[in-house]
């Protein structure tokens, strides 16, 4: 088993503390299942021809899921020459995600299963989404988003917004706190306003050997989702890859998988 990254260092009251969702996503892609598809995707036997991937994670949060993924190349995708980044519209967020990839691809080193193999990260950029990236750049997109239904949405962040302490009340700083937070969790009308403006951006994002692993609730309604995303053609492909357990008979958590495909490949569900 790979160990979960430690985010021990993070500030919690500004920062998304890895929870259920976050481990949700480590478990799908360390899964058997999903490995020997990342190795096969992406030329682990080929690596003098195939291209390196780019990993993009957006809204990491602590950092945990794209440092798993920058500390585990080798073992995820049967090669190390894996580049990795981050964007996050929480400032404190990108500190966070540093840190964490830092201190986990250095505890990597010393471990035999690791099989001599952590990836590049490049970084963790402030942006909305994937505002930053350029069409076709991206080949494995992770995305755990604010996926709670609520009210309204909270506003964005200024970019490049710093602390005052001197000038600023102390519950002015509690209000930002809360902002910073529920930026983490607070996904609008279905919980998807967030989520659909991600998925808007999926086909001119992903290179033509993109894949996007993103995760959903139940109320976010993930028939209609998977669905919508058969209607974009042949191809592309849409699949269940794991599920978390369930209350009171609804099913809590699960990820999808995305990704452009022919007209021959017909994916099944997975259990």
């Amino acid at each position: 088993m790979l160990p979960t990254p430690s985010t021990s260092h993070i500030d919690t009251n500004r920062i998304y503390d890895p929870a259920e969702d976050s481990y949700l996503l480590l478990d799908t892609l360390s899964a058997a299942s999903e490995v020997q598809y990342l190795r096969e995707h992406f030329g682990a036997d080929q690596t003098s021809t195939s291209p390196v991937p780019l990993v993009l994670e957006v809204g990491t949060g602590s950092g945990v899921v794209i440092a798993f993924i920058s500390a585990n190349a080798q073992n995820l995708f049967g090669r190390a020459d894996v580049f990795s980044l981050g964007i996050d519209i929480n400032e404190h967020a990108c500190h966070a995600t540093k840190e964490t990839v830092r201190r986990a691809c250095e505890n990597s080193q010393g471990r035999a299963e690791s099989q001599s193999g952590h990836g590049t990260f490049i970084g963790a950029l402030q942006a909305d989404l994937t505002s930053a990236m350029k069409p076709a750049m991206v080949d494995m997109l992770v995305f755990n988003p604010p996926y709670v239904p609520t009210s309204e949405l909270p506003e964005a962040p200024l970019s490049g917004h710093k602390d005052d302490f001197n000038s600023a009340a102390k519950h002015e700083k509690f209000d930002e706190d809360s902002q910073l937070l529920s930026l983490s969790y607070a996904g609008g009308k279905d919980g998807m306003e967030v989520t659909n403006r991600l998925l808007d951006q999926l086909p001119q994002l992903l290179s033509e050997r993109g894949v996007a692993y993103i995760l959903l609730c139940q109320q976010n309604r993930p028939e209609e989702v998977i669905k919508r995303i058969q209607t974009w053609g042949p191809h592309w492909a849409v699949v269940t890859v794991r599920r978390s357990g369930k209350a009171a008979g609804w099913e809590q958590l699960r990820v999808i998988r995305i990704w452009r495909t022919t007209e021959a490949e017909f994916p099944k569900q997975s259990e």
